[in-house]
């Protein structure tokens, strides 16, 4: 068992890797309008804005999250903190791919067809799904690595792993109900 730790941190790491060679690509590709950049950029400032603020409110809720959890065990608060703050990064790192992607997607439909715009808006959105998915996955194994050395042979530990999956969660909930509000808007 203790070799899945070490296993599963280099996967999530490979996992942020991979999202941030999309990532790379997604920039990369030149936006030729300066009228397309400029709404780019705004719609970018917006959008991290919205995150910002969202993040500086969802900031309470996780605190009195953490107090309440860490009455029921000290490592269930800690693993509520971790799935939180993975959460929350990996809706900055979606955000940020997201509103990279659209002008590019944009330009490639209309410069290339749907296949490349199709190709374009997919490496923006696998951006987030990796990042959940790779962030997660660090997350546990390191939380359970950590547990496993302070508490060396007792698996029964993993059962303050609730903890993230709450903190994670809770942010994806919010996120999705305030993002989808701010998209509409």
């Amino acid at each position: 068992m203790p070799l899945l730790f070490p296993i599963s941190i280099v996967l999530g790491f490979l996992g942020i890797g991979l999202a941030a060679v999309l990532y790379r690509g997604i920039v990369r590709i030149p936006v030729d309008s300066a009228q397309l950049r400029e709404v780019s950029e705004n719609i970018h400032d917006g959008a991290m804005l919205f995150l910002k603020r969202e993040y500086t409110i969802l900031a309470g809720f996780i605190l009195v999250g953490f107090l309440l959890l860490v009455q029921i065990h000290w490592a269930t608060g800690v693993a509520f903190l971790g799935g939180a703050f993975c959460s929350m990064l990996a809706g900055f790192l979606g955000m940020k791919a997201a509103t990279r992607a659209n002008v590019r997607t944009a330009m490639a439909a209309r410069d290339h067809g749907q296949a490349r715009a199709l190709s374009v808006a997919f490496r923006g959105g696998a951006v987030m799904g990796l990042s959940v998915a790779s962030l997660g996955l660090l997350g546990i194994a390191l939380f359970l690595w950590i547990l496993s050395i302070v508490k060396p042979g007792d698996f029964s530990a993993a059962i303050y792993i609730n903890g993230f999956a709450m903190g994670a969660s809770s942010i994806a909930l919010f996120a999705r109900v305030g993002g989808g509000i701010f998209t509409k808007a």
